[in-house]
């Protein structure tokens, strides 16, 4: 994987018109071909190609914030995403006068709505520096400047100095970690001593068995699209958490909290539609593609579209089929404290 650093064209960041067809053909032939070990070794490159291909689809599906939630009956899925993003700022303890960490942070939407609830300074990190920019913009337009700075930084070797935050976060970040010990040492690594962390974490559940072809094949959509290395199981991410110098204060996997009305994919799954919801149900993701297929023979948007919004659809078809059978989770929550 390579790669890209051109100015952004026709909806893909970092990317011109020319080069989309041969980054998704690269992107989904490397995951056919590389296994657990080269995945690990080029996530960088990995991850920041396919935020340069996703990110436009995100935004036009899911606003501003890339992530899933334990949702209420009667809840939308933007309140639903809002309530989870203040409930990291509440357990965190955030208040003014603090500085956190948002590991991780996308395109912004959770350090804006933590910021504005807590009142803390919130420095977003992020590898992919487009979405770095969109971030910094929607910030300062939404008059958080003064709150909130971005960088453009690997969570495996944080460009920060030892002990400078007060608290860290990430929201369906490190799913993307080649190791789990490595991303975990370098927050703590920047966070004062006593410091809390949050995190909503992408795991298989214990009832996955590894051994079951049809199970394997869900697991392996949901890597391929969503460009993970590999997902592990909850009892991996406690023991790398007290590996990098966490205490363990709480863990529960949030999928268990959502309104059994509501499951954490039932927008995905076509439950619960609304007008807003369309995009992310089976039936609007169709409905994308065909009209991304007609734009495409029409040539008004690059060669290649239609094959980012087809990878997407199968990727998201794995989390429904993940969701619905209980092996995987994207809401497997903890809350650690880095030892003194």
């Amino acid at each position: 994987m390579t790669q890209q650093g051109v100015a952004p064209d026709a909806g893909f960041e970092g990317l011109t018109r020319s080069q989309v067809r041969p980054a998704i053909e690269e992107y989904l032939g490397y995951y056919d071909r590389a296994g657990v070990k080269e995945r690990k070794r080029d996530y960088p490159a990995v991850v920041n190609d396919f935020y340069h291909l996703v990110t436009k689809f995100y935004e036009f599906a899911w606003g501003q914030s890339f992530h899933f939630a334990p949702r209420r009956r009667g809840e939308s899925f933007p309140a639903s995403l809002a309530r989870y993003e203040r409930y990291f700022g509440e357990r965190l303890g955030l208040g003014p006068g603090m500085r956190a960490l948002d590991v991780g942070c996308g395109v912004g939407g959770p350090l804006r709505e933590i910021v504005r609830a807590s009142g803390a300074h919130i420095t977003g990190l992020n590898l992919n520096a487009y979405q770095v920019e969109k971030a910094r913009h929607a910030s300062h337009e939404a008059g958080l400047g003064a709150l909130s700075d971005f960088l453009v930084s690997d969570f495996m070797k944080i460009d920060a100095p030892d002990g400078q935050f007060d608290a860290a976060y990430q929201i369906e970040a490190t799913c993307h970690a080649p190791d789990k010990v490595g991303a975990y040492r370098e927050i703590a690594r920047v966070l004062k001593p006593g410091a809390r962390f949050a995190g909503g974490e992408w795991c298989v559940t214990d009832r996955y068995d590894a051994s079951d072809p049809e199970q394997r094949r869900i697991v392996s959509g949901i890597e391929r699209g969503n460009a993970l290395p590999e997902l592990v199981r909850f009892s991996e991410v406690r023991e790398a958490l007290q590996a990098a110098g966490f205490e363990l204060l709480e863990t529960y996997d949030g999928a268990d909290l959502a309104d059994p009305e509501t499951p954490w994919y039932v927008g995905l799954a076509g439950g619960g539609l609304s007008i807003q919801g369309l995009a992310r149900s089976p039936l609007g993701r169709g409905i994308t593609g065909a009209l991304v297929r007609l734009l495409e023979a029409l040539r008004l948007v690059p060669r290649g579209t239609a094959e980012v919004s087809r990878f997407l659809n199968e990727g998201a078809d794995a989390l429904v089929a993940g969701g619905e059978r209980g092996i995987f989770t994207p809401l497997y929550f903890f809350l650690a404290r880095k030892r003194s």
